[in-house]
């Protein structure tokens, strides 16, 4: 089968950021290592922007810190304020107690003993008030209530930042342009100054493995496995050159409606003389089959399943028989011996039980 030297990886290389390259450190046809340096990008307003979103995120944990403070001191004077509310109102119902035993026996005004009972109703009502306070601020900072959930939003609001520092830090790294194989830089497009925009600003192949594609019917298809031992031929200026791979499998058909298939077989290359786009010719070593073999042409019909032999008294008898392989000319069949006679024109008209002699 003939073919071509494909690249093991074409890699193009595009940049989502808009800054400008500060360095180009490639050429054309420079070999590179995986993860070596191709481009830089401009990054001083991305350092900038990384370093205002730190002294945010630093000013917001300040405040987180600030809240969790006034938090807990809201926690305790809410605390605080229901006990005294409590004491108030205890120590003022005991006074409205006594007075009230004053007043009926005529030593306490009834002026006093009705200022005592509203003082009474105001200690209720402030308890009231303090109790509400401090349900609403919860019991902890771990409880749920309003001082929790202002710490929760300082926390968060704190988190921002760092997501948009690390925001930040991930375009940075973008903006140093790495090799993602090992390979040759096929195409630059890039300069020194220029924003990257939305073209490929350079091609990489990877030829260390490298592929032979070849193309093939489906006669000379039938039964490659992927895996098995291919040869691949081609000519350069130091004369013709021979390199063995294993086959990485079989492609259907190129196009829609055609009879070619491709067969990618992988190279090593260790000494880079195949290069993507070479002529080649190639062969693959089918797996060993058992059998005895045919002319392709003895077959009854179309089916491939039966063959006419002769018997000892040169007379004609259909045999069935499976065929194993061929290769369009001759094929290798199981289900007849051995040295058996067969006709080698199958679709002959003559039937079971007629005589034939045979003409050297």
């Amino acid at each position: 089968m003939s073919g071509i030297i494909a690249p093991y990886q074409n890699v193009a290389i595009q940049s989502s950021l808009t800054e400008p390259a500060d360095t180009v450190n490639v050429q054309e046809g420079d070999r590179v290592t995986k993860g070596e340096l191709l481009a830089q990008l401009d990054t001083a307003d991305l350092q900038a922007a990384l370093q205002s979103d730190l002294a945010t995120a630093q000013s917001d944990a300040a405040n987180t810190e600030h809240t969790v403070y006034s938090g807990n001191e809201s926690i305790v004077q809410g605390d605080q304020g229901v006990q005294s509310a409590q004491a108030n109102l205890s120590r003022d119902t005991r006074i409205m107690q006594r007075d009230e035993s004053l007043y009926h026996q005529g030593y306490v005004s009834q002026q006093q003993y009705e200022q005592d009972l509203a003082t009474v109703r105001d200690d209720q009502a402030a308890l009231g008030s303090a109790v509400a306070t401090a349900r609403a601020n919860g019991s902890s900072l771990s409880q749920p209530g309003l001082q929790q959930s202002s710490v929760a939003q300082a926390k968060a609001q704190e988190q921002v930042a760092l997501a948009q520092a690390q925001q930040e830090r991930v375009q940075i790294s973008k903006a140093a342009i790495l090799s993602p194989i090992t390979g040759l830089v096929v195409n630059r497009n890039l300069n020194p100054g220029e924003y990257p925009g939305s073209r490929e600003i350079f091609t990489l192949q990877q030829v260390q493995p490298i592929y032979a594609v070849l193309r093939g019917s489906a006669t000379q298809i039938a039964g490659i496995a992927s895996g098995a031992t291919a040869t691949v031929t081609t000519d350069d200026a130091h004369g013709t050159f021979t390199e063995t791979g294993k086959v990485q499998g079989v492609l259907n058909e190129i196009q829609p409606g055609s009879t070619q298939f491709q067969v990618k077989i992988t190279l090593a290359n260790a000494d880079n003389r195949l290069r993507p786009g070479m002529a080649v010719t190639g062969s693959v070593d089918l797996p060993a089959v058992r059998g005895i073999r045919v002319p392709t042409t003895a077959f009854t019909d179309d089916n491939h399943d039966a063959v006419m032999v002769v018997q000892s008294d040169n007379t004609v008898k259909t045999e069935k028989v499976s065929e194993v392989a061929t290769n369009g000319t001759t094929s290798v069949v199981t289900g007849i011996a051995a040295g058996q006679r067969v006709v080698d024109n199958g679709q002959l008209s003559i039937g079971d039980g007629q005589k034939v002699s045979y003409k050297q």
